[in-house]
């Protein structure tokens, strides 16, 4: 019987790693995990552990900023995992391998005073210069304002982008449209691959929250059918636009979050298709369920009565309008936190010298 992973992924599903970390990934790579995301959130937990120091140490002697160490530090993880599944991009032609790299997240701090047009251009600039040289980087770019303004220039240079930061069916939509726009200005479509991770267990724990009306049997499925929609309309609408890779929904936020709640809850509700980017923790407890098999399950929808309280009941937008707020404070809080940790590194190594 094989492992419940390893049953997921002959369902239709493509594995990636929510984490870079080395270990993780060789580990991950084995039971046949095939890409990874990163954020500045798993790298300063993976610079914590001490066992980057002696990379953190050459940067220094070149770096005199510490968030020009956390680049360095990011981009030498993600190098490493790019490596790892490298094999995958070239068996599969483009179409998996992919490492997500994240662009700076201070330029979505509540404190920044760039305009929409400021930020849509830092994120093409910062978008060319870590993408360069790159068969299997993907290029994260948030669903905000300034960063959907960047999408179609950065699709029109060549670079593959995850666009993150989704909770809603109409910045998908805008997200999609403005690739799309992209793609059409691109010489050479054959290598285009695109990815919108859609969040997932934040709906549920919103709804918790904000519409505790909602029904037992409707509480804690509003993130699946959320995502469910947004599939099967990301299905559709890329099948006539004659490319030859898919243009995949990652399912984000995949750990569970309400006490209770089994751990395979959301990956074995959208088992089956696309890709699912797991928290290693997430990966491990599902790997404990005893005899667990995982088939298809993404295209299966709630009863139609389930539907329609969730819609009678949830405003989206302003669901949309809470988890962005919500999000881009721990999109750009990590990144914070990252530097500081780089500061304090960088204070140790320097009085042990």
């Amino acid at each position: 019987m094989p492992a419940p992973l390893e049953s997921l992924i002959a369902s239709g599903t493509k594995l990636w790693l929510d984490s870079v970390d080395p270990d993780l990934i060789r580990a991950s790579r084995a039971i046949g995990a095939t890409g990874a995301t990163s954020n500045p959130a798993i790298i300063a937990d993976l610079v914590k552990t001490g066992r980057f120091d002696n990379d953190l140490r050459t940067f220094m002697k070149s770096e005199p900023s510490d968030e020009a160490v956390a680049w360095r530090m990011t981009d030498r993880l993600v190098r490493n995992a790019q490596e790892v599944f490298l094999p995958v991009r070239e068996h599969t032609q483009g179409d998996d391998g992919y490492v997500s790299f994240e662009l700076d997240p201070l330029l979505e701090d509540t404190a920044s005073t760039l305009s929409v047009a400021e930020k849509a251009a830092r994120y093409i600039e910062l978008g060319k210069k870590w993408s360069a040289g790159h068969k299997n980087r993907m290029i994260k770019v948030p669903a905000t304002p300034g960063g959907l303004a960047a999408l179609e220039e950065l699709v029109a240079a060549g670079i593959c982008p995850n666009i993150t930061l989704i909770f809603s069916d109409r910045q998908y939509r805008l997200a999609r449209e403005a690739v799309w726009r992209g793609v059409q200005r691109r010489q050479n479509r054959d290598e285009f691959k695109s990815a919108y991770s859609i969040f997932i267990s934040r709906i549920d724990v919103y709804t918790a929250k904000h519409v505790p009306e909602l029904s037992p049997a409707a509480q804690g499925q509003v993130g699946l059918l959320n995502v469910k929609r947004i599939w099967a309309e990301n299905q559709s609408w890329w099948r006539d636009k004659q490319l030859p890779l898919k243009q995949e929904i990652v399912f984000a936020s995949t750990g569970v979050k309400t006490k209770g709640d089994p751990p395979d809850k959301y990956v074995g509700a959208l088992a089956g298709s696309d890709i699912q980017t797991n928290p290693p923790e997430t990966n491990a407890a599902i790997q404990e369920i005893p005899g667990k098999t995982f088939t298809r399950a993404v295209d299966r929808f709630p009863p139609a009565e389930i539907q329609a309280e969730i819609d009678a009941k949830v405003d989206f937008p302003r669901m949309e309008q809470v988890l962005m707020e919500e999000g881009l404070k721990k999109f750009a809080d990590p990144q914070k936190s990252l530097i500081q940790v780089i500061a304090e590194k960088r204070a140790t190594i320097v009085a042990a010298q």
